[in-house]
């Protein structure tokens, strides 16, 4: 199946501002148009390892990206988001064009995605056993999906982890990870190989800049993992890597609280979440030093 990096040179651009880029990343196929240099540049760059539906298929999602036809084009130029021809959100600064298509195809697959349990939570995998990261803004979960994802674990997804409601399985959606502020340059430091974004500033949530998920995830984004863990983190500066263990009723609430469609779904989402966490080891996890937190979760999973 041809990948974005396979394309010949100058169909990334062409494709994008034509019929449009049908972007597959995991269960949902997204079909993107746009002509806004930063985010031909920033899809070839973050998207190289990924498979491409054929130009005639169906896409789950129809976003474009484009420059708002108004007096601000030439004096303050914006972009404007628009999913299925609508436009879902407020124009925001050109420069942050790129960071803009990563928050509406997470507003997509959040909103839409019901044939799933949605968890706001980054979620890894090793050995078929899979890891769910459930937090707040401004916990670490990020950093430490980031950490984790180059140090032997698969990403399954860094903000959406879908929840099958037949299986209880855990489809992976392994798209770029979002750092923000701080952390962008201490991942930059710890991995000087990998691939990121140029940092865009003054955004909603401050700097924010994407790693590219490693291409061994990519390539298998179509294997399910079964939960293993919820791990609830938190960053807290200078404290030890410690884990502690969570009741079964009080992780249901706090990973429900991390839902987005968990009331939506009535019965089903109380059953899939029941399901998940009787499934998994529960814990809080506070940590500091990325090394230590490593060391940590090495320890949850026993060689096979």
């Amino acid at each position: 199946m041809l990948t974005v990096a396979q394309l010949p040179p100058g169909q990334l651009a062409a494709r994008l501002a034509g019929a449009g880029l049908y972007l597959r990343t995991g269960a949902f196929v997204t079909r993107l148009q746009s002509t806004i240099p930063s985010v031909v540049r920033g899809v070839g760059l973050m998207y190289a390892d990924y498979p491409l539906g054929p130009d005639d298929g169906y896409a789950d999602f129809h976003l474009r990206m484009v420059r708002p036809a108004n007096w601000r084009r030439w004096l303050r130029p914006q972009v404007q988001l628009l999913s299925d021809g609508l436009p879902p959100f407020k124009p925001l600064p050109l420069a942050q064009a790129y960071p803009m298509f990563e928050w509406g195809l997470n507003w997509c697959i959040s909103s839409r995605a019901h044939s799933y349990l949605v968890l706001h939570a980054a979620v890894v995998e090793k050995h078929g056993r899979a890891v769910i990261l459930p937090a707040p803004p401004g916990s670490g979960k990020s950093t430490l999906c980031a950490a984790l994802v180059h140090h032997g674990w698969r990403l399954l997804s860094d903000e959406l982890t879908m929840v099958r409601l037949d299986d209880g399985r855990i489809d992976p959606m392994p798209r770029p990870i979002s750092l923000k502020n701080g952390s962008i340059a201490l991942m930059r430091s710890a991995l000087p190989t990998a691939q990121f974004s140029p940092p865009v500033h003054d955004t909603s949530k401050g700097t924010v800049a994407h790693l590219r998920a490693p291409a061994d995830s990519v390539a298998r984004l179509a294997e399910p993992a079964r939960p293993a863990w919820i791990v609830f983190p938190r960053y807290e500066a200078g404290a030890a890597a410690e884990l502690h263990p969570v009741a079964k009723a009080r992780a249901h609430m706090r990973t429900a609280e991390n839902a987005f469609n968990y009331s939506l779904l009535g019965a089903r989402g109380f059953d899939a979440m029941a399901d998940l966490v009787e499934r998994s080891d529960c814990y809080d996890f506070c940590y500091s030093n990325l090394g230590d937190a490593l060391a940590m979760f090495d320890q949850l999973v026993p060689p096979p």
